[in-house]
């Protein structure tokens, strides 16, 4: 997704847009995030129904374990439902979920390089969310289908899975005034 996807086609005399937004979304995560919520009213059904008579403990720790165990699963999937791309002149910034965290911002200035990976799956990084490989780097895994790469100054290369990955990375290497795929360097 772009500003205005079709200046371009239509050969128009414009400045190209100041910025590139993008998304990802995984329906899927919905699941999760409801056997977190059962879990959590669970645990609020023993506190309020329980029967007491057993002894404290018990059933003080099946209470607060429900109530962690469900408040964990909860956020920890709400967190990766979607995830939001923005790449500007200077910095690449991803936010996760609705309340946008965890978050990262990236430098353009510290990237070296940007590759569109058609297929970015979450088995090859361990499941959905936020991951780290030592030999693959980080990445933020929201669904299976396209994504990009970037390579960082340091070495590192950060992977996300986003909608329309192509165009994010045509933008990328045009702010870096790196050649496009098997192009020569713009001037």
């Amino acid at each position: 997704m772009t500003d205005h996807p079709d200046q371009a086609a239509h050969g128009s005399s414009q400045a190209p847009p100041a910025e590139w937004n993008g998304r990802a979304t995984n329906r899927f995560q919905w699941l999760p995030a409801l056997a977190g919520a059962g879990c959590v009213a669970l645990g609020i059904e023993l506190a309020l129904d329980g029967a007491w008579t057993s002894g404290i403990a018990p059933l003080l720790m099946s209470v607060i374990g429900c109530l962690a165990a469900g408040l964990l699963i909860l956020f920890g999937t709400l967190a990766f439902v979607h995830v939001a791309v923005r790449v500007d002149g200077d910095s690449l910034e991803v936010r996760c979920g609705h309340a946008g965290l965890p978050r990262r911002r990236i430098l353009l200035s510290h990237v070296t390089g940007a590759e569109f990976v058609p297929r970015i799956t979450p088995r090859h990084w361990g499941g959905w969310g936020y991951r780290w490989r030592p030999e693959q780097g980080t990445a933020v895994v929201v669904r299976r289908g396209e994504g990009m790469a970037l390579r960082l100054g340091d070495g590192r290369t950060f992977t996300v899975t986003v909608d329309d990955a192509e165009e994010a990375v045509r933008f990328i290497r045009a702010r870096l005034h790196l050649p496009a795929a098997g192009g020569r360097p713009r001037d």
